[in-house]
């Protein structure tokens, strides 16, 4: 039972999902199941406009574009189909207009037809021709935002969007009046009029900036003369300049080969460094009784050696031991001087 149920839940969410693709595809592909019937235009430029674009009427479509040939080589001729049920029951009028317009501002395209003067109840055969002088290309945007760059510089992307699509919309007939693109472009420029204080402060401050350089200016046409005279100084010393970087150049890199040399021995000479100050730092109180003796010392030394590079010694009196290496000790008698001057 819970197997069935599962496949049963299966075969459902496959189903569904089959059906949900199915409508997608037939979406983006344009598929049709009514009936249609073709007909054909020329026109001098069609640029941008591609198969399976819509064809509207009024903003509804109602076909789609088959196919796009050159026509007598200067010219296009495109074949588009219309639904044969609602509008175009009778047929397409032979008077009809048919226009390029542009779907956004992404560069997409439609055709439009629209009635055109004429007699009412002529209409085209199947597969007919509307010929060139019923045709109409799209605009050139490039021209005609040339004519709006000064504005389109100052404004918010946003605003320039929404301009220009208002603008492409009112000069292809699709929007409700030119007062309403003319009001936009109205609030626009008050936007920018609003601004105008804060134009008008910037102007202040550079003419206020201006007005102190004007008054000051014999100090800075002095820095100005200072300034030419050191970059001509510069200029004129420019090979000793290089010259001396050149030196400082090879200064440094002699230097670091130095460094690089020395820094083993001295290395070295850190750590023993390290070990003398430990042995003086463990030795310190043998060390300050040295300090402190050396002194009495170093000046008998100095009254026995002032005669000359020799010590002048009297000797009253000696007693010596002798250490033999692995022997007893040896006192020798001890030998006194009974001269008076020992005495």
């Amino acid at each position: 039972m819970k197997t069935t149920g599962a496949a049963v839940k299966l075969l459902i969410f496959v189903v569904a999902t089959s059906l949900a693709t199915g409508v997608l595809a037939m979406t983006i592909s344009n598929m049709r199941f009514t009936e249609t019937r073709g007909y054909s235009a020329i026109f001098s430029d069609v640029a941008g406009l591609l198969e399976q674009d819509d064809v509207r009427v009024a903003g509804v479509r109602v076909g789609q574009v088959e196919k796009i040939e050159l026509y007598q080589g200067r010219q296009a001729k495109v074949t588009f189909s219309v639904n044969k049920e609602g509008v175009f029951d009778a047929g397409l009028p032979s008077s009809t207009q048919v226009n390029v317009r542009y779907r956004n501002l992404m560069g997409q395209r439609y055709l439009a037809l629209t009635e055109g003067p004429g007699t009412a109840n002529d209409y085209l055969r199947p597969g007919g021709t509307i010929p060139l002088a019923q045709t109409k290309p799209a605009l050139d945007l490039t021209v005609l935002f040339n004519g709006f760059r000064p504005l389109f510089r100052v404004l918010e992307p946003n605003d320039v969007n929404k301009l220009a699509f208002q603008i492409v919309q009112t000069l292809q007939g699709e929007a409700g009046t030119v007062n309403s693109l003319l009001a936009h472009v109205a609030s626009l420029t008050n936007t920018l009029a609003d601004r105008d204080k804060v134009i008008g402060q910037v102007i202040d401050n550079l003419n206020n900036v201006l007005g102190t350089i004007d008054q000051r200016h014999t100090e800075v046409n002095r820095l100005i003369t200072d300034l030419r005279g050191f970059v001509g100084g510069v200029a004129d010393d420019r090979q000793a300049i290089f010259d001396s970087v050149a030196a400082i150049n090879q200064l440094t890199g002699t230097t670091a080969g130095l460094l690089k040399d020395a820094r083993p021995a001295l290395k070295n000479d850190i750590a023993g460094l390290k070990r003398l100050s430990d042995t003086l730092n463990e030795n310190g109180a043998d060390v300050d009784r040295a300090l402190r003796t050396t002194p009495k010392r170093m000046e008998g030394l100095i009254n026995i050696s002032s005669y000359g590079s020799w010590f002048n010694m009297y000797i009253c009196g000696m007693d010596a031991r002798v250490r033999l290496p692995g022997g007893p000790v040896y006192q020798t008698p001890a030998i006194v001087n009974e001269n008076a001057r020992c005495k």
